[in-house]
C-alpha cells in the first residue's frame, strides 16, 4: 500500500556514496560483473585448443554460449526460490567463490570440450542464485526513496561491465599469461570471482530468515511466484515491459551487423553501434540517478518507448556514421527510461518474503527475452529486409509503449 503521507526527498547519488554496505554490493557487482565477461571470453579462447571427440553441429564459441546461456533460461525462476529462505549476503558471496573455484579447476582437468562445456554450463547455474540475491538485497540497503538512484547506478554497471569487460578481456588475459604464463588467465579470472565473494561477505545488514521458512517445495514456490505475479498487473505491466526492452537490444545484437555496413562500417564493426547504445543508456541512468526527482511527475517509460521507436523508425532509412552512432546514443538514453523506473518499481511493490522468487522470475522471462530474438531477429531480416524489420520494430515497441503506460500511469508516480 502506497504511504499517504509526504515522501521523503532522495539525494541522487551522494546518499549512495555515504552508504558504506551499499557501495560494498556495488562493489562486488562491478568485480563480478567483469569476471562474467572476462570468464565468457576465456572460455571462447580456451575452446579453440581443446580436444572435441564429435562432430558439432555449429562452431565451438558457438557452443561454449549456449551452454553458458541455457541454465539461465531453464533454472532462473528455480534458483530465485532459493533466495527467499537464505540470507542474501551468504548466497552472493558463496556463489563467487564458488565460480571462482571451477575455474581454478580448468587447470587440473583434463583438456576435453566436453568438460570445458560442463564449466561454462555449471558457473552459469551459480549465477541464476547470484542475479536474483543481489536484486533482493538491493532494497535491504537501501532507503525507498534512493531507490531510484541505486538501480540507475547498477544498471550503468551492467552495461559499462559490457563495453568494459569485453574491451579488456583479451588483452588482460595475454597480458597474464606474457607475465605469468601458463595457467595465468584461469588464476586471474578466478582471483575476481574470489575477491568479489569476498567483498560481498564484508556487508553487514539484519534480515530475518526464519526456520520455517527453510523447507523447500520448489514447483509450489514456483507456483506462488508465477501466480502472485500474474494477480499484481502492476508488476505484470513492469515485467512486460523490460520484457520488450531486452527484445530490443537482443534482436539489435543481430541487426546490428547490417546495420553497420549501412552506415558505412565493416560488419566485423557492427560494436561500435552496440557500445554507442551502452552509452546512451549510461548517460540516461546518470541523469536519472542524479536528477529523477525532478523528473517525478513526468511519463518517463512512455517518453523511453516513443523515442526507441522514433530511432528505429529513423534508423531504417540513415547512411551516414555520425547520424548512426548518434541514433544508437539516443536508443541506449530512452531504454534507460524505462529500464530504470521499472525496476524500481518491481524493487518497491514486492514484499521482501517473495522478493527471491518474483526477481527469479524476471531473471528467468528477462533471460528468455534475450534468447528468443537473436534466433528470430536474422531470419526476419533475410526474408523481409532489414529496413521492414526495423520499421516494424518501431511501430511494435510505440504500440507496447502507449498500451503499457495506459495501464500503469495511475500508480506509476506513486512509487518512483
Amino acid at each position: 500500500m502506497v504511504s499517504s503521507g509526504p515522501k521523503p526527498r532522495p539525494e541522487g547519488f551522494a546518499a549512495l556514496m555515504r552508504n558504506k554496505n551499499f557501495l560494498k554490493l556495488w562493489g562486488g557487482q562491478i568485480i563480478s560483473q567483469l569476471a562474467d565477461k572476462i570468464f565468457l571470453v576465456l572460455l571462447i579462447t580456451l575452446a579453440v585448443s581443446y580436444d572435441a571427440s564429435y562432430e558439432l553441429p555449429g562452431s565451438k564459441a558457438s557452443a561454449v554460449m549456449i551452454a553458458n546461456t541455457l541454465p539461465a533460461v531453464f533454472f532462473g525462476s528455480t534458483a530465485g526460490t532459493f533466495v527467499d529462505r537464505y540470507p542474501k549476503r551468504e548466497l552472493m558471496s558463496i556463489t563467487n567463490m564458488l565460480r571462482g573455484l571451477l575455474v581454478f579447476a580448468l587447470i587440473f582437468i583434463p583438456k576435453r570440450f566436453t568438460l570445458l562445456l560442463l564449466i561454462a554450463f555449471s558457473e552459469s547455474i551459480l549465477t541464476q542464485f547470484f542475479a536474483p540475491a543481489e536484486q533482493a538485497a538491493i532494497p535491504l540497503l537501501v532507503k525507498e526513496e534512493n531507490l531510484l538512484s541505486a538501480n540507475a547506478l547498477f544498471i550503468t554497471t551492467m552495461m559499462g561491465s559490457l563495453v568494459v569487460g569485453f574491451a579488456i578481456g583479451e588483452p588482460l588475459l595475454s597480458g597474464a599469461v606474457a607475465i605469468g604464463g601458463g595457467y595465468a588467465r584461469e588464476v586471474v579470472v578466478g582471483a575476481l570471482y574470489i575477491m568479489a565473494g569476498l567483498v560481498l561477505a564484508s556487508i553487514r545488514y539484519r534480515e530475518a530468515v526464519h526456520e520455517r521458512d527453510r523447507h523447500l517445495n520448489v514447483w509450489q514456490d514456483l507456483q506462488e511466484g508465477f501466480h502472485y505475479v500474474r494477480k499484481n498487473r502492476l508488476l505484470g505491466n513492469a515485467m512486460l515491459q523490460l520484457t520488450i526492452l531486452y527484445c530490443v537490444f537482443a534482436a539489435l545484437t543481430v541487426l546490428a551487423v547490417g546495420l553497420a555496413q549501412e552506415i558505412g562500417l565493416r560488419p566485423n564493426q557492427f560494436g561500435f553501434l552496440l557500445a554507442a547504445a551502452g552509452l546512451g543508456l549510461i548517460l540516461g541512468a546518470g541523469i536519472l540517478g542524479q536528477w529523477g526527482e525532478k523528473l517525478h511527475h513526468r511519463p518517463l517509460p512512455l517518453i523511453g518507448f516513443l523515442v526507441m521507436a522514433a530511432v528505429l523508425l529513423v534508423f531504417a532509412f540513415v547512411h551516414h556514421l555520425w547520424v548512426g552512432l548518434g541514433l544508437s546514443i539516443l536508443l541506449g538514453m530512452g531504454a534507460s527510461l524505462i529500464g530504470i523506473p521499472m525496476q524500481t518499481l518491481i524493487q518497491i511493490r514486492t514484499p521482501a518474503t517473495m522478493r527471491g522468487k518474483v526477481f527469479g522470475f524476471q531473471n528467468n522471462i528477462v533471460n528468455i527475452a534475450l534468447s528468443v530474438p537473436l534466433a528470430i531477429a536474422g531470419i526476419l531480416s533475410d526474408f523481409l529486409g532489414l529496413t521492414v524489420v526495423m520499421v516494424g520494430m518501431g511501430g511494435v515497441v510505440a504500440i507496447a509503449g502507449i498500451w503499457a503506460w495506459r495501464n500503469t500511469r495511475a500508480v506509476l508516480e506513486d512509487v518512483i
